[in-house]
């Protein structure tokens, strides 16, 4: 019997590359607009970085993307 899959979910490093690819935007493209290294931006994309909150903004308003905060639901 086949296990159901698990969706885990994606990478804010993922989500920046996927967004980038719809727009079809380059790395050195985006990483110019939003004046952050392309060294970052690869690092940020593969999860080889920690990104300060001010570099996300800056990549995530060019890709016409928000970080939302909100309280977790409690399964009680």
């Amino acid at each position: 019997m086949d296990s159901p899959k698990r969706l885990l979910p994606i990478s804010i490093g993922e989500q920046i590359k996927l967004r980038r690819k719809e727009l079809r935007i380059t790395q050195p493209d985006l990483a110019e607009i939003a004046g952050v290294s392309v060294n970052t931006l690869y690092k940020i994309e593969r999860g080889e970085a920690n990104p300060t909150l001010e570099v996300l903004e800056k990549l995530l308003d060019v890709l016409g993307l928000e970080i939302l905060i909100r309280v977790k639901q409690l399964n009680i």
